[in-house]
């Protein structure tokens, strides 16, 4: 809150102003009826109007200033919420994504965070103001008739157990309304990012049916919810009416026997009747309180979250001249997904690595960018412990392409430089590179040509060179070719393996391969089965002396 002290100063500022005017409105009420329509002073008919009217433009002021810093206060502190929220949940582990469902993460960053907000902003000050308010409106009534006070006023705190009942009932509401939510969102980014396998299927009608039960569940928690908020104001009207009845009563018979001026009791009456209304407003306030704790909770369950990949301080130093596993095992639970894994890479060496799906290719190579940890053993570049290494220090070494390429929409030279400063000779020298120059040079704006998300505008092949294009830009010192090419045509494939035996000439290189034309100059090809090295060797060895290579080859998986 230090940040805010200014700001926070002059919206207490406002508070006090808008609470204080407030307050100074019913006691303006007894010198209105007494002076000047009882008796008559004529000096006071020209002077109350001109301090009502002033009592007014202080309001007014001070609702402005209160409004304008609490809401920009308010909505600062979620920006930085939200800001601190990504910043902890991208530095997780790939496993916690992997288990995470991503409509639920979005629903966290922005829908909770959304509910925090409007509480911060709008609630909390109007909470603040009325509170205020209540005071000064009190020390009016008080003052002026302190028995009356106490009988107009005795039926508030047997509000206070029903109140906190309903808050306790609104909080669970909103953590389950939440959820829903989440739900939802989940539900739409799956049907969006998976559109055109449900067209295929004819799935349409089957994906609107299983979005229409989440939306209702949302719906039937918010009219729960709904049910619950509207108790309050009945629930204050009642109880206040109460008092009302109880004070005209007392009150009548003072104004009758003379102990009280009639002036003096409408502007009681005013002031306990101007009191009332910011009472049932705060009772409200507190119960939607609970929706903003409900959402704080679920948005703090995820800043609290430690990664289990600690980052070391060394830096990585170019040339990286080895890649040592050293007896690398991998637990998942239960699952032994890696067992004594040892394995050197040296520089300028190709290294393929084959087998059925399963084998754990995919989860050996996850660990040299430390995506994920092994549970024993080491893995060691230019003879030193990976984990050593500062992890955004080593993984600027490292070029990844994937057969799922990840394109952005943006313009075709920040989808090369992706998360670096655009140079643009540089990546004119990627594309060219990547053999991708030929069709970017033909686009409207070149490589300032922008690209629709995922790179709908682009071929399999377009896409794919693209993708290697971005990882030479990094001029990386190890290249991990995940099934790079498995999905292209001949034709593509041809521009794409020719690209990448350019690029990776020199450099350590992993390639997982399911088609022989991808393996065909690797310097070693090693053949993984269920997280175990069967066969190691070149593909004339491994035709010769490993039954299970041929297993393969001759069942066309490579």
């Amino acid at each position: 809150m230090l940040d805010y002290k200014s700001r926070f100063a002059l919206a207490l500022l406002g508070t006090i102003m808008v609470a204080g005017s407030t307050a100074a409105v019913p006691y303006l009420i007894q010198p209105v009826l007494d002076d000047i329509f009882v008796n008559h002073d004529r000096a006071m008919l020209y002077l109350l109007p001109i301090a009502i009217i002033l009592v007014h433009l202080i309001k007014g002021a001070g609702a402005y200033i209160q409004a304008y810093y609490t809401a920009y206060i308010g909505k600062d502190i979620v920006r930085r919420i939200r800001d601190g929220l990504l910043k902890n949940l991208v530095s997780l582990e790939m496993g916690f994504f992997q288990g995470a469902r991503k409509g639920t993460l979005i629903s966290r960053i922005t829908n909770d965070t959304n509910r925090i907000q409007s509480v911060v902003s709008s609630a909390i000050p109007q909470l603040v103001r009325d509170s205020l308010t209540i005071v000064a409106l009190l020390g009016v009534v008080i003052y002026q008739n302190p028995k009356l006070a106490f009988m107009g006023l005795v039926i508030l705190p047997l509000a206070a157990w029903p109140l906190s009942r309903l808050s306790k009932r609104m909080r669970r509401l909103s953590k389950e309304s939440q959820i829903k939510v989440g739900n939802m969102t989940s539900r739409l980014s799956e049907i969006f990012h998976n559109v055109e396998i449900i067209k295929s299927a004819n799935a349409e009608l089957y994906e609107q049916s299983r979005f229409g039960k989440d939306n209702k569940e949302y719906f039937r928690y918010t009219m729960k919810t709904v049910r619950t908020n509207q108790l309050i104001s009945p629930l204050m009207e009642f109880l206040g009416s109460i008092g009302v009845a109880v004070v005209i009563v007392v009150g009548g018979l003072q104004v009758m026997s003379g102990e009280m001026t009639v002036g003096a009791f409408f502007s009681f009456m005013t002031a306990l009747f101007m009191l009332y209304g910011p009472v049932k407003h705060v009772s409200k306030l507190y119960n939607s309180l609970q929706d903003a704790v409900a959402a704080s909770e679920r948005v703090f369950e995820f800043l609290d979250l430690k990664p289990n990949i600690h980052n070391g301080t060394k830096p990585m130093q170019a040339p990286i001249n080895s890649v040592a596993f050293d007896n690398i095992h991998l637990h998942y639970g239960s699952t032994h997904a890696l067992k004594g894994i040892s394995l050197i890479a040296k520089k300028g060496e190709k290294i393929a690595l084959v087998g059925h799906s399963g084998g754990g290719k995919s989860t050996l190579i996850n660990l040299i960018p430390r995506f994920i940890d092994p549970s024993d053993g080491v893995i060691r570049i230019n003879e030193t412990d990976l984990r050593e290494y500062d992890t955004q220090s080593l993984r600027d070494h490292i070029g990844m392409v994937t057969q799922q390429v990840f394109l952005f929409h943006d313009s075709v030279a920040a989808n090369v430089a992706y998360g670096r400063a655009i140079d643009e000779d540089r990546v004119v020298w990627a594309l060219k590179e990547a053999n991708a120059w030929e069709f970017v040079e033909q686009m409207p704006e070149g490589i300032n040509t922008q690209l629709s998300e995922g790179g709908v505008n682009l071929s399999g092949g377009q896409k794919q060179r693209l993708s290697i294009a971005r990882a030479i830009y990094k001029e990386p010192e190890i290249f991990i070719l995940d099934e790079a090419t498995s999905a292209l045509d001949n034709e593509s494939e041809a521009k794409v393996q020719e690209a990448l035996e350019r690029v990776t000439e020199g450099k350590i290189t992993f390639i997982i391969a399911h088609r022989l034309s991808t393996i065909k100059n690797a310097d070693r090809i090693v053949l993984l089965r269920s997280g175990e090295i069967r066969c190691m060797g070149t593909e004339a060895e491994l035709t010769a002396n490993c039954p299970e290579f041929l297993e393969l080859k001759n069942g066309g998986e490579i």
